[in-house]
């Protein structure tokens, strides 16, 4: 036998992606246009992704200017950078060894960046303090999120740690889970009061999971990925207050902070309200809390920058922390450049500060547009219904599917939402993901599609989206 075959366990029991025979399907088809063969359309449009550079949005001109400084330091010598930007990268460089992003960096990340990181939390939180020694650099916030999983995973207890789960909930998370032979336990946001999280349904998930699992922690995405709902100050208090009845770990997912478009909707993190209630729960709910370079308006995925905080953790249980983050040396000092740049933009009266405000201004606009747009079509869509979308990156509209719809996915051996996403890519050239990739009640069904792009591909996408779905309700009506 290969040592091959005598793999994780745990790791054999996670389900292949539905999003694996789309993302298979689509390079091929992608392969195909390029040598020729006739479709009716001329390119794929890749919305699958919260990867707002694939869909078209350019790249902040400040952060690209400072990075290729970093890279390739001569550019400082020439007249093509302004001066914020050659100070930028002349401070930058300074703390890295030998003056190279070539190099290592310190576990937590370069010290002056993780500074400015926690600068950036306090001012965020409204002078709420925020302290450099509890706060890790990694590579991208999914890495820091599963790391703190495998802190909370207890794989010789002979009952299966459990870790609520908000249902729909972004496929990795699920599988981190399950990948440390833990249980990802459903808790359902109520689409019908537009994807709000309900104490009431924690209670229900945690006293099933109790039958099942010991249940540990408390995992919560604010904004919503993919359901796009923003939570305001009385939910998260009523959250707080059951993570601290309940003994359970809080782990607030906040990468997309940066993207609120609902008229009454406002971000405020769970370290903010935490610290406002007060003692005793100020002092004792433990929490970590996440953010990323990649989301948001910077939009730099593939840089890997992501950052935890810590909230009253157990010194103790920070050493361990500490060895978990260093057995990979460093996140990218790249990525760690980008979360500076993130952290401390041009201010008003830096010379890169206008255009910088020109093109952030551009992309909040285009998404606010976005968003209405894509609600609008949507709900004119026969067999559509889509929540408003608050934050995110991310329009996650159900689909009432004809019953022979339904039985046609069942005979190929597809979940109905993929099948649907399947023709629509074949027929259309749209890649979106089926809503059972992430969870939904049962004989329910729908897609999701990133909303971060330019205002030319996201109405070239609702055409082809609306011009495939009149045919297909057609074809199976």
């Amino acid at each position: 036998m290969s040592v091959l075959q005598e793999i994780n366990l745990n790791v054999r029991n996670m389900k292949p992606l539905e999003y694996s025979a789309l993302a298979k399907r689509t390079n091929k088809i992608k392969e195909e246009l390029r040598q020729g063969v006739r479709k009716p359309y001329r390119e794929v449009i890749d919305a699958s992704w919260g990867d707002p550079h694939r869909l078209g949005v350019k790249p902040l001109s400040f952060v690209r200017q400072v990075l290729a400084a970093c890279l390739y330091p001569q550019l400082m010598n020439t007249d093509k950078l302004l001066e914020d930007v050659r100070q930028r990268a002349q401070r930058l460089l300074g703390r890295c060894a030998g003056e190279s992003v070539g190099s290592y960096t310190a576990t937590a990340g370069i010290p002056e960046i993780v500074q400015r990181v926690s600068e950036f939390i306090t001012k965020r939180d409204g002078g709420v303090p925020s302290y450099p020694e509890n706060i890790y650099i990694s590579p991208g916030s999914q890495w820091a999120l599963t790391n703190i999983f495998n802190i909370l995973v207890n794989p010789e207890s002979s009952t299966r740690t459990g870790v609520l789960t908000p249902m729909p909930c972004h496929c990795t998370t699920t599988l981190s889970i399950m990948g440390l032979g833990a249980v990802a336990i459903p808790y359902y946001l109520s689409e019908e009061q537009g994807w709000a999280l309900q104490v009431e349904e924690l209670e229900r998930a945690l006293e099933t999971a109790k039958k099942v699992c010991n249940p540990v922690a408390l995992y919560v995405i604010n904004p919503g990925n993919p359901a796009g709902h923003v939570q305001s100050r009385k939910s998260i208090q009523a959250v707080i207050r059951f993570v601290s009845e309940k003994r359970l770990f809080l782990l607030a997912d906040e990468v997309y902070q940066d993207c609120i478009y609902g008229e009454n909707s406002k971000f405020v993190s769970y370290k903010r309200v935490l610290a406002e209630m007060g003692p005793p729960l100020s002092d004792t709910v433990e929490l970590a809390s996440f953010h990323s370079a990649s989301k948001g308006i910077m939009g730099e995925c593939g840089l890997r920058g992501g950052y935890v905080e810590l909230v009253n953790l157990d010194p103790a249980v920070m050493k361990y922390i500490y060895n978990l983050f260093s057995i990979d040396t460093c996140a990218p000092v790249l990525g760690q450049i980008a979360l500076d740049l993130m952290a401390n933009p041009p201010q008003p009266g830096d010379p890169s500060y206008p255009l910088y405000h020109q093109e952030t201004q551009h992309i909040r606009t285009t998404l606010v547009q976005n968003v209405k747009r894509a609600c609008e079509v949507l709900n004119s869509l026969p067999g559509f219904s889509c929540q408003p979308v608050e934050g995110g990156a991310f329009a996650f509209p159900r689909m009432y599917l004809p019953l022979k719809a339904i039985q046609k996915a069942k005979e190929v051996g597809m979940q109905p939402d993929t099948f649907y996403c399947m023709r629509l890519l074949e027929e259309a050239g749209v890649f979106a993901s089926p809503g059972c990739e992430y969870g939904q009640k049962e004989g329910t069904y729908h897609i999701r599609f990133c909303i971060m792009t330019t205002q030319d591909i996201m109405e070239e996408l609702l055409r082809r989206l609306t011009d495939f779905n009149i045919k297909f309700m057609k074809d199976f009506s």
